[in-house]
């Protein structure tokens, strides 16, 4: 049949009886079905568009994406011992936030006492069980510093940086004792090498305790955390290093071994040694001769011996190779 035109023209709209119903009569409905469900009625084909409905007066919980955690401000630290306070104050003054000393001290930090005045910072005359509460420790040689923590390097701008011929960096990997990384330091400051690379998941960082035992020598030299040991190797062999690495048996002398003028040297620790994989990776495979009395010896004393032949080396070797 047909359709039918309403009165007044328009379209007729069929419901599920079939039986024609004007436009009209469809909006008194929908006007009728707002009165009785309280709520806007909303058309089939704009419902998938409308979303989803919260009942009224209800809270709507809105869904933020999570926001990375603000880097956390570094701490400050308790650096002891006369000369390891001293090479801080030389070095970067601008560390020192407060000062604790005996009278004694006074006349050896009269310097530092002066900074303190005229920057405004703290310092304070104090008993000899004061600095050993501060420092936790019964070796602070008269003196406490309140500092904060010397700044670490990536490889990348320690490499940018790195004056051009004769480099020694010692990578320590697994060393874990600060005060065999205090006198790491020392013997690098002494002998003079470039900067102590640190594995990015080793604890080691330049303590209290490290700094005095390395007699101001930590404040001397950089550190450098590393990232990816393989990217690591990467970059230092395209600087010009080699890498040797240290072992107990199966290696060279080390006095019969022509050394580079660009060297990384691996320390490992006490009981482990070298990780297999950066020994692998190694150019060089190195060990100090001794008698055989006992294995080996302490990574700081290991150390310093071939800081000190790599030195002597670099010395007595002509011009055209350094």
């Amino acid at each position: 049949m047909p359709d039918q035109k309403p009165p007044g023209g328009g379209s007729l709209y069929r419901g599920p009886s079939g039986a024609p119903r004007d436009k009209r009569e469809r909006e008194r409905e929908r006007d009728r079905a707002r009165q009785q469900g309280g709520e806007r009625a909303v058309a089939p084909e704009r419902a998938r568009e409308a979303g989803p409905r919260h009942a009224p007066g209800r809270a709507v919980e809105v869904q933020h994406a999570p926001e990375a955690a603000p880097p956390k401000p570094p701490q400050e630290q308790r650096m002891y011992g006369i000369n390891a306070c001293l090479a801080l104050f030389a070095h970067r003054p601008q560390a020192l936030r407060k000062v604790w000393l005996l009278e004694s001290r006074i006349p050896a930090l009269k310097p530092v006492l002066a900074f303190c005045v005229k920057n405004r910072l703290g310092y304070t005359i104090v008993e000899a069980e004061d600095l050993e509460r501060l420092s936790g420790s019964a070796h602070h040689e008269g003196v406490v510093f309140g500092a904060m923590p010397a700044e670490e390097l990536t490889l990348s701008n320690w490499l940018r940086d790195l004056p051009s011929g004769p480099q020694l960096a010692i990578w320590l990997d697994g060393v874990g004792n600060p005060h065999n990384f205090g006198a790491i330091a020392r013997s690098a400051a002494h002998f003079g090498a470039a900067g102590i690379l640190l594995p990015k998941e080793s604890t080691l960082a330049l303590s209290g305790a490290a700094a005095r035992v390395a007699e101001g020598g930590a404040e001397a030299l950089p550190l450098v955390r590393l990232g990816r040991s393989d990217n690591a190797i990467s970059q230092l062999t395209a600087a010009g290093f080699m890498l040797a690495a240290t072992t107990v048996r199966g290696g060279q002398s080390l006095y019969a071994t022509q050394l580079p003028s660009r060297l990384v040297l691996l320390m490992g620790a006490e009981q482990t040694g070298v990780d297999p994989a950066l020994t692998q990776a190694s150019t060089l495979k190195i060990l100090i001769p001794g008698t055989g009395a006992v294995e080996s010896l302490n990574v700081a004393s290991a150390t310093s011996v071939l800081l000190s032949e790599w030195r002597r080396q670099q010395m007595q070797a002509p011009a055209s190779r350094r």
